[in-house]
């Protein structure tokens, strides 16, 4: 499986994508962060779903980039292309890949910003090669494994929230998913664009890296958890308390009434 997130703050655009693969009983790692340079311009690209349909994706969008053609001066321009060639790959493979059981389910998420571009820019592609833009008030994209990463996001996650925290907030999203699945993990490929400068800049984080930040993180959570204020659960902890020589059954404090089972 795959985790990857873009998140667009108004002080720039943060990419991360771990590089775990399974296949059975094997673990290898890929890849799933790639960089395209377009003129004097730079973006990328990050997918979950069929490496092979990927993989050809790419290769049809360079190939296109190359020939010329119409001149690729916005993001969603870009984005454009890489579903049109997403298509194309489709109607080549999709039919043997249905015959075999495989579903044609790459979902990509494109950032960077190109000359014409106000701001670096965020897209999502859908399998179907439409996409959307990432908006103010959901200033994110997740693929792959999207489930465990969400909460914190959801909580603390805003457009204003300054640049480094949302590289907190992208590295803590992945750290939630690795700690709870077996096909998400290190090392991972970290992409910043700032708004002034425009161009991503690159990087592989291993867990050795992180681990300083992952058992800061897990240390502070279990401090908070020791704060928290808890007098609503007195009543039930006390009762719980009781020696069973002395317990008494159900508290029920609200004197509604008990369903009997």
């Amino acid at each position: 499986m795959t985790f990857c997130i873009g998140i667009q703050v108004r002080e720039g655009i943060i990419a991360l994508a771990d590089t775990r693969i399974v296949r059975g009983s094997e673990q290898v790692n890929k890849q799933k962060l790639a960089a395209f340079q377009h003129g004097n311009s730079a973006l990328f690209t990050m997918t979950s779903g069929l490496r092979s349909v990927r993989d050809k994706t790419l290769v049809y969008v360079e190939e296109s980039l190359r020939g010329g053609g119409e001149t690729q001066d916005r993001l969603y321009q870009f984005a454009n292309l890489f579903g049109q060639q997403l298509r194309r790959v489709k109607e080549e493979d999709g039919p043997s890949l249905s015959t075999t059981g495989h579903s044609f389910n790459l979902h990509a998420i494109i950032g960077g910003c190109l000359p014409a571009d106000q701001r670096p820019q965020l897209f999502y592609v859908y399998p179907e090669g439409n996409w959307v833009e990432c908006a103010i008030d959901s200033p994110y994209f997740m693929i792959g494994r999207t489930y465990y990463g969400k909460p914190i996001l959801d909580r603390l996650l805003t457009f204003e929230t300054p640049l480094r925290a949302a590289l907190a907030l992208a590295f803590l999203a992945f750290d939630a998913t690795r700690a709870s699945v077996t096909d998400v993990g290190y090392p991972i490929d970290v992409a910043v664009i700032s708004t002034q400068c425009r161009l991503p800049v690159y990087q592989r984080l291993t867990q050795a890296d992180l681990a300083e930040t992952s058992d800061s993180w897990a240390r502070g959570l279990k401090g908070i958890l020791a704060q928290l204020p808890m007098s609503w659960a007195d009543p039930l902890l006390d009762s719980a308390s009781v020696d069973a020589a002395g317990c008494s059954g159900v508290v029920n404090p609200t004197n509604q009434d008990q369903t009997q089972f």
